[in-house]
């Protein structure tokens, strides 16, 4: 198969949850087990940093990234889902993987996937393992795909785990209380292994406090932490939390690692240059102010909001598609009523159909027109839109995609 084949192979044949939710999930570490001894456990050849959480681990993942590129240590990263390429979900020093890499993976290892019905995340993570230790990288974050405890991540021994958050998403898989979760989140917390916690409260804060004790795992409050005021290229207002977690973990590694200010300040103000992050408050256009941003459930949505809110505009025009999975009585009660909105189907199996989104909207009072795609609701807010204007484009990881 060449890349094309391989790729189209890998989206298709089996389950995935990017594409098909809850039925693509495997609650339990049985095939990745399976699976790295294998590939001989390619985990066990480099270093890591393990990153889990409800809301921000993809960007702590890239800031940590940057930082150890800017301090020259050749860094792997394996975040998902990929907005547009799969192949931005493993890259080394912000370069993508190699085509032929992921073709001759797959090729030499298809009948053990075929053989053992691996799921796509599976796959994709015992590529990424692979690929980190051939290529000998000093040290890969490695960013949880779906809660910690029975991610197929969750099969590395890393310097140090970090939890950025936790919220009420994917309930259906980890549990419908903050307490659940956490305790899913926390599974990635391993034997005299430091965690660095980012936001706790009187429900998370208990179980941390218990896994850490019976793992001998110190813990470290990345609240509690003072640093410099760092300027960072991410400018959501919510990147003050990761920023404060994620010089937390720099502080520990800076035990295993050389680690300078400057390589500090640099790193953060070069994230998208270093490591190709997308779709954190991205700004497209300046006039009218076109802003994207892949915050998906309630805890970022209200971030996001919050700073659409306090931008100075005439109007606000919103380009709104959500996944079929996504609770709308608790994320459409945070959006303005007094916006005007796009409503469209994210192009994959589980985005919800426009017209039960603008239903439910209506309820709400957020008043708007049904497109068929999303390309089309986005066009038409263009048209729409004047100088002093904002439009906005969110609600989901592919709506955004879709037209970054």
């Amino acid at each position: 198969m060449n890349y094309k084949e391989t790729t189209e192979w890998l989206f298709s044949r089996l389950p995935m949850y990017q594409k098909q939710g809850a039925k693509a999930y495997k609650a339990d570490l049985n095939n990745t087990l399976a699976l790295v001894n294998h590939l001989n456990n390619p985990q066990k050849y480099f270093k890591s940093v393990h990153v889990a959480g409800t809301n921000g681990k993809g960007s702590v993942s890239s800031m940590l990234a940057s930082i150890l590129q800017e301090a020259g240590y050749k860094v792997g990263l394996f975040t998902s889902p990929h907005l547009k390429d799969y192949r931005e979900r493993i890259k080394i020093n912000g370069k993508l993987i190699e085509k032929q890499f992921v073709t001759d993976f797959v090729s030499s290892n298809k009948e053990f996937f075929e053989e053992n019905e691996l799921s796509f995340f599976e796959m994709t993570t015992g590529l990424a393992f692979s690929y980190f230790a051939e290529q000998e990288v000093d040290i890969a974050i490695i960013e949880v795909g779906l809660g910690g405890r029975l991610d197929s991540t969750n099969v590395i021994n890393p310097l140090l785990s970090v939890i950025t958050n936790i919220g009420l998403d994917h309930k259906q898989f980890l549990g419908d209380s903050l307490g659940k979760i956490a305790y899913e989140k926390s599974g990635i917390i391993k034997q005299h292994t430091p965690v660095v916690i980012g936001e706790v409260n009187i429900e998370t804060k208990p179980i941390f406090v218990t896994i850490a004790k019976l793992n001998k795992a110190e813990i470290h409050y990345a609240e509690r932490m003072s640093f410099p005021a760092y300027e960072c290229e991410l400018k959501g207002n919510y990147q003050q939390n990761n920023i404060k977690t994620t010089l937390t973990s720099i502080s520990l590694l800076q035990t295993h690692f050389s680690i300078s200010k400057e390589n500090i300040e640099q790193g953060l103000l070069n994230i998208v240059k270093n490591t190709g992050l997308q779709g954190r408050w991205q700004i497209l256009k300046e006039k009218p102010l076109i802003i994207c941003d892949t915050a998906h459930n309630a805890e970022g949505l209200k971030y996001v909001v919050e700073q659409l809110k306090s931008l100075k505009f005439k109007d606000l025009h919103i380009v709104l598609g959500v996944v079929n999975d996504k609770d709308l009585n608790e994320i459409l009660p945070l959006f303005p009523t007094e916006a005007k909105y796009y409503l469209c189907k994210p192009n994959l199996e589980r985005g919800l159909a426009a017209d039960l989104l603008q239903n439910t909207a209506k309820e709400f009072g957020l008043k708007g027109s049904v497109y068929g795609s999303v390309s089309e609701a986005f066009k038409n807010a263009e048209k729409s839109a004047k100088q002093s204007d904002v439009i906005f484009i969110g609600g989901s990881t592919f709506t955004v995609a879709e037209v970054i």
